[in-house]
């Protein structure tokens, strides 16, 4: 095979990338974007490598049938799977959970060893108003680039900085486009102080961030003298999105805040930044539904529980707040499987968050623990973290700054002495299994200091939330080695139209 060379290929699977894969007559593994299962195609070699190529799209001789004919945005490349019908995604986002936990992992998920897997929870038709699993992201992040010529708002494909302006995107909620079109019309008519904006939206409430990136600090000081206009105009678009019945709009500006970097970074890094509020409150509020179990209905009537968190600027939140309420009702479900068969069923088990963000799983967690303990190294994080358990009642979760495998130890002290000065107080100990320990890492994954400390800790029960296979099987990998045992798996589909799932799974120290 050589470059230039143009191909005809069947298409018979999809890579981790979202791009086609098909073969050669001879059997020669060739990946070409654009093209899905089902499709016949006709490419152009780019990249020719010792077992596989890359190519170019040229023609599709014959569609598939799973394409997505009423799938029209491919700007910035970011949605794959969107040229997918959505039940196909999900047929392929399963097989390759699970194939690549048995291959990298070496689990093997069948009823005789006792590890589950199960089907990919994804989104309904109804999710969303009706978007399904369209517009529901409730965060968007895009660049800014501002010249003569025009200022471009939108999406940098992958591996650029150049900006591909963006009218609407069918993955985000018409509050972006709105505040977009907005910026634009402000920028025509000042300066480009911006190099970027985050617009948060929160569904349950209908409440409304948008966060501006300021080129430099000096920049917010030119911003001022025409703030005003900045405000009117984003305060009417996001208002004139529409009401409801009742009258009552849609959704609201509730913040405006400025990001700017306040130091500067070191061998090509960011620097620190810090936040001013322009206008409006430091942080919005949602209110999600969290359900008993894996699989909620919109009204919340299988017995969730109704939740509020705030968003700051500079939060962390799950961007899928449809699929993040399915999400936490199988963490939830699989901690009372690991409280049934913990060694001290009458007592309510300890729960470490750990890579706590702003509390959100702990919080949803707290009513089945004695107490719940958050660990998170962002220290704002920590501060909404603990603002969330008392917006919401609880009393029994406190969140603690620092790094999750040096302040376990640290948790572990603390509690035996509340025990040995009181045998009544509700605190309760890591050691004798009744404990479980909730991670959610960044896509990286864990480090293998923490792994082994919740190990050496002898944590009862591990609740893992990945959103990357790879790094996942990795630190499966690890537990198996130090004793835990792989009880269930479930994937969850946060991110439709793209590459991109979460997954939960349920290990139990294997004497427990």
């Amino acid at each position: 095979m050589e470059r230039g060379q143009i191909v005809e290929l069947t298409i018979e699977d999809m890579g981790s990338e979202g791009q086609g894969i098909g073969k050669t007559a001879d059997g020669f593994v060739v990946f070409v974007s654009g093209a899905v299962v089902g499709d016949r195609v006709r490419a152009t070699l780019n990249i020719v490598k010792k077992n596989y190529a890359t190519a170019r799209l040229e023609e599709i001789l014959k569609r598939s049938e799973y394409r997505n004919e009423d799938f029209y945005c491919q700007i910035c490349g970011g949605c794959p799977f969107g040229l997918l019908q959505y039940e196909k995604q999900l047929e392929i986002k399963e097989a390759q959970m699970r194939s690549k936990l048995e291959r990298l992992a070496g689990v093997i998920f069948d009823e005789e060893h006792g590890a589950v897997f199960n089907p990919i929870i994804g989104m309904r038709s109804d999710d969303n108003d009706g978007d399904g699993p369209l517009r529901y992201r409730n965060k968007a992040v895009m660049a800014i680039s501002h010249d003569k010529q025009a200022t471009r708002i939108g999406f940098n494909p992958a591996r650029s900085h150049d900006v591909i302006d963006c009218e609407d995107c069918l993955l985000q909620p018409l509050t972006v486009a709105a505040a977009a079109a907005a910026t634009k019309e402000f920028m025509r008519e000042t300066k480009g102080w911006f190099k970027g904006m985050t617009v948060k939206t929160a569904f349950g409430t209908g409440q409304v961030m948008v966060v501006y990136d300021m080129v430099d600090k000096s920049a917010i000081d030119g911003l001022m003298s025409v703030a005003e206009r900045l405000v009117d105009l984003l305060d009417d678009a996001i208002y004139n999105l529409g009401s409801y019945d009742d009258g009552e709009p849609a959704y609201t500006l509730e913040s405006i805040a400025l990001r700017y970097e306040k130091s500067s970074g070191s061998k090509g890094k960011p620097g620190k930044t810090a936040v001013t509020i322009l206008a409006g409150s430091n942080t919005i509020v949602d209110e999600i539904i969290i359900p008993d179990g894996p699989e909620p209905d919109s009204t919340g009537s299988n017995g969730g529980r109704t939740l509020q968190f705030e968003i700051s600027p500079d939060s962390f939140y799950q961007v899928n707040t449809t699929q993040m309420q399915s999400l936490y009702g199988v963490v939830r479900e699989y901690c009372r499987k690991a409280i049934d068969r913990q060694l001290l069923p009458a007592r309510k088990p300890l729960i470490l968050d750990l890579y706590c963000g702003v509390g959100t799983i702990g919080l949803c967690m707290a009513d089945l623990g004695e107490q719940v303990v958050g660990i998170e190294v962002v220290r704002d994080a920590v501060i909404d973290a603990n603002r969330n358990a008392v917006i919401n009642g609880i009393v029994n979760a406190v969140y603690v700054c620092g790094k999750a495998e040096e302040e376990i130890a640290t948790i572990q002290d603390k509690l035996a002495e509340v025990e040995i000065a009181d045998e009544t107080a509700a605190a309760t100990t890591i050691d004798g299994g009744n404990s479980i320990a909730i991670l959610d890492p960044p896509r990286a994954g864990c480090r293998p200091e923490l792994l082994e400390a919740i190990a050496e800790a002898g944590v009862g029960s591990i609740i893992y939330v990945s959103c990357d296979p790879a790094t996942l099987a990795r630190d499966l990998k690890l537990l198996l080695e130090n004793g835990y045992r792989l009880e269930e798996a479930t994937p969850v589909d946060m991110f439709p139209q793209t590459v991109h799932m979460e997954c939960v799974v349920l290990m139990s120290k294997a004497n427990t």
